[in-house]
C-alpha cells in the first residue's frame, strides 16, 4: 500500500504514525506547507517504523495544497490520499485525488464541504476510486456506530450521538484544552446543526438545548449542548428512516456559558472591524475569529496535559417485536508514551484504518460515499480494538 497524508500537523502526524507502524503499508508520503512541521513529522514517523521493527518508504515534501496541479502530480502513483488538513481545503484536495485516481478519506468536519466532496460522485466513477469525507472521531466514528446500531434493528426509532474531547485536569475558565485546531473548534460553535426531528431534517442552533450527562470515572458529571458538523450527512442518509437524530458536544461543566458569552460578545464573527495598532498610529481590518482562534490557541494549547475522549452513542428501536437500546461508549486516553492524545488517537486513527481498508478494496463500491455507507463496521471496529480503541456495547431488551 502506497499512502501520501496531507498535513503534518496533530492529527496528519497520528494518522502517519499509525500508518508506520501497520503491516501492508509500504510508502508513505507526507506533505505539508511548513518545513520545520514537516521534517519534525518525518523523523518522528520514521523513528515510530524503526520502533516496530517495519521499513516503509518514508518521504516528505514542501508543497502548497491550494494548488491543484501540483497535488495531483505529488499523488501520482498512491493507491489512497488522506487529507488532514484544515477542512476548508478538502475540495480542492479531493479533486486532486481523483485526477491522480487515488481513493480518497478525509477528517472532515464542515458539512457543507463534505456535501459538495459526496456531489463528486460520478467522477470518483469514472476515475474507479472511492471518496469517504468525514472519516474521523465525529463525524466518523460516530457515523459509523449509528449505521452498525441501526442495521442491527428491525426499525430503528432514535439515535443520538455525545462525544467531547476533554482535559483530565480541567483549566478555568473554560475547563477545556485544545487538542484540534481552534478554527475547527469555533466551526462547532457557530452556525446551526442539521437533526432528525419527526424523520425530518430540521435546523438547530449551535450552543443550544443543554443537558446533563454522567459518565463513568474519572469523567464523571458533564454537560452536553448541540454544535454544528459532528453529526455531517446523518440527517441526509437516515431521513424518513429515523425518528430522532441528535448530536451533541460533550464538555465539563461551564464552559457552554462562557463559550455562549464570547459568541454573543460577536468574537466568532467573520465581518472584519477596524482596531487602532500601535497605540492608535495605525488602523488596520481584522475579522473578530482569527483573533479569537489566536487567543484561544495560546490560551488552551497544553500539549503537557494529557486529554480523554468520551463517546456515547445510542441507538433504539425494534427487532422481533421487542424494544431494543443499543449503547456504544468509549472513554479514551492519552498514549503519553508516544505523545499521541487522545483526540489524536481517536481521530487519525479511524483515517488511517479507512486508508488502508480503501486501499485493499474492503469499501463497498466506488464513488463519493459517506462514512455510514461506506465502511463496514466489523473490521473497521476490530481495527480499533487492535489499536487500543476499545468500544463497550451493552444492549438493553424489552417487550414492545
Amino acid at each position: 500500500m502506497k499512502i501520501a497524508v496531507i498535513g503534518a500537523g496533530m492529527q496528519g502526524s497520528a494518522c502517519a504514525f499509525d500508518l508506520a507502524r501497520s503491516n501492508g503499508v509500504d510508502e508513505i508520503r507526507i506533505f505539508d506547507h511548513a518545513e520545520a512541521t514537516l521534517q519534525a513529522t518525518l523523523a518522528r514517523i520514521r523513528a515510530a517504523a524503526k520502533d516496530a521493527g517495519r521499513e516503509p518508504a518514508i518521504t516528505s515534501q514542501l508543497i502548497d495544497v491550494a494548488e491543484g496541479e501540483a497535488l495531483t502530480r505529488a499523488l501520482a502513483g498512491v493507491d489512497v490520499a488522506v487529507s488532514a488538513a484544515p477542512y476548508f481545503l478538502n475540495v480542492g484536495i479531493s479533486r486532486a485525488a481523483i485526477r491522480a485516481r487515488a481513493h480518497f478519506c478525509d477528517i472532515g468536519g464542515n458539512t457543507d464541504v463534505v456535501l459538495e466532496e459526496l456531489s463528486f460522485d460520478d467522477d470518483a466513477r469514472r476515475a474507479g476510486v472511492s471518496l469517504v469525507p468525514d472519516c474521523g472521531l465525529a463525524p466518523g466514528l460516530g457515523n459509523i456506530l449509528v449505521a452498525d446500531g441501526v442495521a442491527s434493528m428491525d426499525r430503528a426509532e432514535e439515535a443520538h450521538i455525545r462525544v467531547g474531547g476533554l482535559p483530565r485536569r480541567p483549566r478555568p475558565p473554560l475547563n477545556y484544552i485544545l487538542v484540534f485546531s481552534a478554527y475547527g473548534l469555533i466551526n462547532e460553535y457557530v452556525g446551526e446543526a442539521t437533526v432528525l426531528r419527526g424523520g425530518r431534517r430540521t435546523p438547530v442552533a449551535a450552543l443550544t438545548e443543554v443537558e446533563t450527562i454522567d459518565f463513568p470515572a474519572p469523567v464523571g458529571r458533564c454537560e452536553a449542548f448541540t454544535t454544528a458538523g459532528g453529526a455531517s450527512t446523518l440527517p441526509w442518509t437516515y431521513e424518513g428512516k429515523i425518528g430522532e437524530m441528535t448530536y451533541k458536544a460533550v464538555r465539563y461543566p461551564g464552559h457552554i456559558e462562557a463559550i455562549r458569552a464570547l459568541a454573543a460578545c460577536g468574537l466568532f464573527d467573520q465581518e472584519p472591524v477596524s482596531v487602532s495598532i500601535e497605540n492608535g498610529g495605525t488602523m488596520a481590518r481584522v475579522r473578530p475569529r482569527e483573533v479569537t482562534a489566536a487567543v484561544l490557541t495560546r490560551m488552551l494549547y497544553h500539549p503537557e496535559d494529557p486529554d480523554l475522549i468520551v463517546l456515547r452513542v445510542t441507538v433504539k428501536g425494534t427487532r422481533d417485536g421487542r424494544r431494543v437500546t443499543r449503547v456504544y461508549e468509549l472513554i479514551d486516553f492519552m498514549d503519553e508514551k508516544h505523545g499521541i492524545t487522545a483526540m489524536m488517537r481517536t481521530t487519525a486513527y479511524p483515517v488511517s484504518v479507512t486508508a488502508q481498508m480503501l486501499a485493499r478494496g474492503e469499501v463497498a463500491r466506488t464513488g463519493a460515499l459517506p462514512p455510514e455507507e461506506a465502511i463496514p463496521p466489523a473490521p473497521f471496529l476490530r481495527a480499533l480494538a487492535d489499536r487500543g480503541i476499545d468500544i463497550r456495547q451493552e444492549e438493553m431488551v424489552e417487550e414492545a
